[in-house]
């Protein structure tokens, strides 16, 4: 279990970033990194597919692709979400293409095995004269997931499979660590409950397609020094000295930045919907990453979540979802869009200095810079990324 996470907060300027330098440049670009990472980490780690406000009502679902694998995410009879792989056990055929919506079964369109939400096999036609078949015996693969704070996630790790190859007794009886997703977010344990996350609910979602390793967007999501240059609209309205960083170490980075008085993170200035909980700050937004997929970026009145999903050493896939409070939603001064556009602007401007940043880092002229005194969480994030790669 990682350490308890419970550091006063602290001036990103005066965290010391030990001498240490930027990735080599084997980090993006190698496909044979490319597919240690998928191995490695997005195999074996918790990974963010969703939020549980995607699955409204039984038989809601969504489909996830990680690592190669497409999975089915659905809500069944009980209320109760769970995933599966997205492969019939007849022959192996794709169950699902939609990338969302609702259903009671799961039934393959090449020879109609149905599945029901919990993942049994309760037809397969012209199987009852086969010798010893057992429905039972054939239930779809079902997939390890956990939900922390209304966001779903899900883990490929097979520990059966693992321990089989374990030598000591003491090792075959033990789970890896992290594997429990209470476990893995213990650290975290009642940090966020002020922002009610587990209630809020979407009001849009956007996929941008970046022409970048997924690490640069990690390491200019974990740092302002960039922001005056930039992002003038936001250091107009949060000034990027104002940086304060309470987890400083291991797989969750972060802390806060400053609001200026009376405004808000938005194209007015104002604040664009009814506040999201008892927040006891209105003039802070806080900023974390989670390990390995996750941007959390916490503000007074909706919550952004940033997923990135890595498809070659040179592009990544990012969803990003815009939360706000049931409430809100009812209200004549909600205005999602001010939020929205303002944020969609700031991404597309970090988007586009990561893809300069990864064209100048596949050049043969790069070498590892020095990471500055305003850059230590990111420096803290390849330490952490480094200890999982080994």
């Amino acid at each position: 279990m990682h350490r308890q996470a419970k550091h006063a907060f602290r001036k990103t300027a005066g965290i010391p970033s030990l001498g240490a330098k930027s990735l080599p440049q084997k980090y993006f670009v190698s496909p044979d990194i490319f597919a240690n990472e998928q191995s490695e980490i997005f195999s074996k780690e918790w990974l963010l597919v969703g939020h549980q406000s995607q699955l409204k009502k039984p038989g809601d679902f969504f489909l996830a692709t990680i690592a190669g694998e497409s999975l089915i995410v659905a809500r069944d009879r009980k209320s109760e979400v769970r995933s599966f792989y997205n492969v019939c056990r007849h022959r192996g055929t794709r169950l699902k293409e939609d990338a969302c919506g609702h259903t009671m079964t799961i039934q393959c369109p090449y020879h109609a095995w149905t599945y029901g939400l919990d993942g049994r096999l309760v037809g397969a036609p012209h199987m009852d004269d086969v010798p010893g078949f057992e429905k039972a015996d054939y239930p779809l693969r079902s997939v390890n997931l956990g939900i922390w704070e209304g966001f779903i996630f899900v883990n490929l790790r097979d520990v059966s499979t693992e321990r089989a190859g374990y030598n000591s007794e003491k090792n075959a009886s033990t789970e890896p660590r992290g594997y429990s997703l209470e476990e893995w977010f213990a650290p975290l344990a009642g940090k966020f409950s002020h922002w009610n996350m587990s209630i809020l609910r979407p009001a849009k979602r956007i996929e941008y397609d970046v022409r970048a390793n997924w690490k640069l967007m990690f390491e200019n999501y974990s740092e302002c020094y960039h922001c005056p240059g930039v992002h003038p609209q936001l250091q107009k309205v949060s000034p990027s000295d104002s940086a304060e960083n309470d987890l400083r170490d291991g797989p969750f980075l972060g802390g806060f930045m400053k609001i200026n008085p009376g405004k808000s993170l938005t194209m007015s200035g104002n604040a664009c919907a009814a506040f999201v909980g008892k927040i006891e700050n209105l003039q802070q937004v806080f900023y974390y990453s989670i390990f390995p997929n996750m941007l959390l970026s916490l503000h007074p009145e909706y919550v952004m979540v940033h997923q990135l999903w890595p498809k070659s050493p040179e592009r990544t896939l990012i969803v990003c979802d815009w939360l706000f409070h049931p409430d809100a939603f009812n209200r004549s001064d909600f205005k999602p869009d001010d939020a929205i556009e303002f944020w969609d602007m700031t991404n597309k401007q970090d988007w586009h200095v990561c893809e300069l940043s990864q064209q100048g880092i596949a050049s043969r002229a790069y070498e590892p810079g020095p990471y500055s005194s305003r850059e230590s969480i990111p420096a803290a994030w390849d330490r952490y990324y480094l200890s999982v790669m080994r």
